[in-house]
């Protein structure tokens, strides 16, 4: 179905491998366009209740490939509006939780999708470079957004100025990544995570992601207006009903997603 990354669907997770590993999985316009899709037809799809985004080989994602932009001169601000800018604001509008398994080095725009995911796993042998000052350009593909939200401003500013290299224990200090995971069980640590987030009441998570990543443009009264609608729309689900059903019932719940 693809010709740039794998689609797999198991227990609930759909895993989204970027698979151009002689090239480190950098992107090219098809891979933008098939990564844009793959997360379009996990949101669709009723068994897929998480998304995890990872690389084949030994890197995660090195950026843009620039065999692919090579010849002439290049109308960046196109370049971003067509091909980067649809796909980030796909992993917004994905409606369920997105973990990035970064197994080895995420560079540049890598490095942006990376950071475009609700959650970061990374492998010990993982790394993340701000690469864009390198070349003399600016970090893009929401790169600008989400670093300083991340790991804050002063630091956000100092990878995205110098750009270098981030090993995995420093982005796990910094609060860049999540989890950190020994490499030679990394897959499994990362699907096993994958797949208590699939068990859980996968609209409500639908809405607290919306509702977070609303409330860092919003000020105090319209989050908490925000948080009333969200709540309202919570409160109508399958998982809500069972949930508390559980709770009265002293057993684990079962949520089905719905």
């Amino acid at each position: 179905m693809y010709e740039t990354i794998l689609y797999e669907v198991s227990e609930g997770v759909a895993v989204v491998t970027l698979n151009r590993p002689d090239k480190f999985n950098a992107f090219t316009e098809k891979m933008n366009k098939e990564i844009t899709d793959a997360l379009k037809q996990a949101q669709k799809a009723a068994d897929v209740r998480c998304i995890v985004l990872t690389g084949a080989g030994r890197a995660f994602n090195a950026g843009q490939d620039l065999g692919d932009v090579a010849g002439g001169d290049v109308d960046f601000g196109g370049f971003l509006r067509e091909r980067y800018n649809p796909m980030i604001l796909q992993f917004q509008k994905t409606e369920k939780p997105i973990i990035a398994a970064v197994n080895g080095v995420a560079a540049g725009a890598g490095m942006s999708v990376a950071l475009a995911c609700d959650i970061r796993l990374a492998s010990e042998k993982a790394s993340f470079v701000n690469a864009f000052v390198n070349i003399g350009l600016v970090p893009d593909s929401g790169g600008c957004y989400f670093l300083p939200r991340i790991v804050g401003m002063g630091k956000a500013l100092e990878l995205a100025m110098t750009g270098e290299k981030v090993s995995a224990a420093e982005a796990l200090r910094i609060g860049l990544v999540n989890q950190v995971y020994p490499a030679e069980s990394f897959q499994e640590e990362a699907l096993a995570y994958a797949r208590k987030l699939a068990a859980l009441p996968t609209r409500a998570i639908g809405l607290i992601k919306r509702t977070m990543y609303k409330g860092l443009e919003m000020n105090l009264e319209e989050t908490l207006k925000y948080e009333a609608f969200a709540q309202e729309a919570a409160g109508r689900t399958e998982d809500h009903k069972e949930g508390v059903t559980a709770f009265m019932e002293k057993r684990a719940p079962r949520f089905t997603g719905r």
